[in-house]
């Protein structure tokens, strides 16, 4: 590991939002500005199986640009928030090496929070419990895992964005390893870092942002999701696959809603999980927030921390 002082001077640029707001288009022309590369936060670009549900940026989009923890792991892969602040900061270690400035991208706030604040160390899930947990998902769906949380973490129940089944699952994982509550090991401690976060929000007008969510579902089907979607059913019942744009086009597979409510379905929860973002980022007084086009205003601003 590199000395402390070496990294007085270098800047996590951390670039967040809702879904489709432009954060990608961003990140592009801050890393073309600054000649640096690229590190994804977002928890579904992760996996290499999940390509058009995702919006994952495509290499005509990248221009050339070194991306990372994009198609860097598998749906199978037992993957949480915790392996990823370990494999972000030793990376981020190495790439400060040769850059001055990094972008770190995405919608996931609590991967975001873990690369500039630090996750909470918890207990590794059993496998059988985890496995459990698949089943209560499979047959009682997300009512089931969430009464189960109610009864065994009230507290992280009321904290909890109830929607997310991944969040969820870990939680109960380490309930039911622990025989503990999971808020128990939440201890909130920030964890020093060796580098200064700068933190860029991306916001515009409720209605626009809905319109474009609205065009990129019908572009994603265009694009063959439902396709992509028929070709992991097998693997439905995976944390990874329990997430907007492919739990709605599983439940048109097996007959539960024809196609037309399925798509309409997965405008109306990915409207809802865009407002569950920015209530998530708007807690953060660390965001300076920009409309999505004001790229030279943000640079403006960043210059303020040379």
């Amino acid at each position: 590991m590199f000395i402390e002082k070496s990294m007085s001077k270098k800047k996590l640029i951390v670039i967040v939002g809702p879904t489709a707001i432009g954060k990608t288009a961003l990140s592009i022309a801050l890393a073309k500005t600054y000649n640096c590369p690229v590190v994804s936060a977002d928890s579904r670009q992760f996996f290499k199986e999940m390509n058009i549900g995702n919006a994952k940026p495509t290499n005509v989009k990248m221009l050339g640009i070194p991306h990372y923890f994009i198609n860097s792991h598998h749906i199978t892969d037992d993957y949480n928030v915790g392996k990823y602040e370990t494999e972000a900061i030793a990376l981020l270690e190495k790439l400060f090496q040769n850059n001055e400035k990094i972008i770190l991208v995405g919608g996931s706030g609590l991967y975001i929070n873990a690369v500039c604040k630090g996750f909470d160390e918890l207990p590794e899930a059993d496998l059988q419990i985890r496995n459990k947990i698949n089943i209560l998902f499979q047959t009682k769906g997300i009512e089931g895992v969430q009464a189960l949380l109610k009864e065994l973490d009230i507290d992280y129940d009321n904290k909890v964005d109830l929607q997310n089944p991944q969040r969820i699952s870990r939680a109960l994982e380490v309930c039911l390893t622990t025989d503990l509550p999971y808020s128990a090991f939440r201890k909130g401690k920030i964890k020093k870092r060796n580098f200064t976060s700068i933190k860029i929000g991306l916001n515009m007008s409720r209605k626009v942002l809905y319109e474009r969510i609205n065009q990129r579902v019908d572009e994603m089907m265009l694009n063959g999701l439902l396709e992509e979607v028929k070709s992991l059913q097998k693997h439905k019942h995976l944390n990874a696959l329990q997430t907007v744009g492919y739990k709605e086009l599983f439940a048109h597979l097996e007959n539960k809603i024809d196609l037309p409510s399925a798509i309409e379905l997965i405008k109306q929860n990915t409207r809802r999980f865009a407002k569950r973002q920015l209530t998530w980022f708007n807690k953060d007084k660390e965001i300076k927030w920009f409309e999505p086009d004001k790229v030279k205003e943000i640079i403006d601003y960043l210059k303020t921390f040379a």
